[in-house]
């Protein structure tokens, strides 16, 4: 659309209070406005959100904007009066509050986000009564708890989660409280306890997402005992399965995979890597399959067997993605900064 058309478009969407329409031309107009006048169409727009139906979607563009200028708090300040607003009406503030809390969580303010689900929580106890929506609740509690480092407390909430969404026949959000729970034990190294979570999950009719995570949580378990060729291979399983979902899952698991052998490199344990490389070979019919080949002739050669340098550039040289190239650039280097972790 001309930039002209979007000027004239926006203009009468904000003088219809139509944030459908403002939604929609938002980056078109707003990549238009000078930086010096940002602030202030910003102000023109929250003014106009407030009172819309449905405000989240267009408080979330707003808010990326505010965070761009660095104003965090101003970022916020439209979630808030929202939930004001929205006081008189239970249900309505009870999505206020669901909102301002994922605000809270996006900029990482962890301990706001705990208060703010902890008021929704006694909303939906004592006022709505919908226990699924309670368990909801207590399942983001428990994760902005583990994200604190409390994952005592993080346990607790989940299996109070757990519970309900058993007892009401949530099947789907039954499994995914009980992958958390298996996370959460193998955050605290209770290797056995996560080991049975997660074998009830996979055991069990489950849609392909879920497998995706299980099979994740399922690596990270292993890794944690030693068992590095089970991680591989549940860590194969979860990247051809994403790989069956959407290219956003597929590229979750590529990140944890990519996490885990970097943190073996830099640990220096370079057998699991040179022994299990080739499993993920078959996975890819592009120049993915030479990145695989290069990461088990760099183990190879990290460990000391020299003539493995030249079969490693060999296969480098035959990897045509920027990104892969740059991992294996990062790898090769005498010092590394990667951590183990697979979530």
């Amino acid at each position: 659309m001309p930039l002209k058309n979007v000027k004239v478009e926006w203009e009468r969407a904000l003088e219809e209070k139509n944030c459908d329409k403002l939604l929609e031309l938002f980056d078109y107009y707003i990549d238009s406005v000078g930086e010096e006048k940002l602030e202030e169409e910003l102000n023109r727009i929250v003014n106009v959100a407030l009172n819309c139906e449905d405000p989240y979607g267009l408080l979330h563009e707003i808010a990326h904007i505010y965070a761009y200028l660095g104003d965090e708090e101003k970022a916020l300040e439209s979630y808030r009066k929202i939930v004001e607003l929205k006081k008189e009406n239970p249900l309505e503030y009870a999505e206020a509050l669901y909102y301002l809390a994922e605000a809270y969580e996006h900029f990482g303010m962890i301990d706001k986000a705990i208060e703010t689900y902890e008021k929704l929580l006694e909303l939906e106890m004592d006022v709505l009564k919908n226990e699924r929506e309670t368990a909801l609740t207590l399942a983001n509690l428990a994760a902005n708890y583990n994200e604190l480092g409390n994952t005592e407390k993080a346990i607790e909430l989940m299996e109070r989660a757990r519970e309900v969404f058993e007892r009401i026949g949530d099947e789907r959000n039954y499994m995914i409280s009980l992958i958390d729970l298996a996370h959460f034990h193998y955050e605290l190294e209770n290797y056995e306890i996560a080991e049975k979570l997660i074998k009830r999950v996979l055991r069990s009719p489950r849609d392909s997402e879920i497998d995706v995570n299980a099979k994740l949580v399922e690596a990270e378990i292993n890794a944690g005992k030693g068992d590095y060729e089970k991680s591989f291979r549940a860590l194969k399983e979860a990247l051809f399965r994403a790989g069956e979902i959407s290219d956003d899952l597929f590229d979750v698991v590529f990140d944890a995979l990519s996490d885990f052998i970097g943190g073996l490199l830099t640990e220096g344990k370079y057998r699991p890597i040179t022994e299990n490389m080739e499993m993920f070979v078959e996975l890819f019919e592009d120049d993915t399959r030479y990145f695989f080949y290069a990461l088990k002739e760099l183990a190879r050669w990290r460990s000391g067997i020299k003539e493995a340098k030249e079969s490693f550039e060999e296969f480098y040289s035959n990897v045509k993605n920027e990104e892969l190239k740059a991992l294996l650039d990062e790898w090769k280097r005498p010092r590394l900064n990667l951590n183990l972790g697979l979530m």
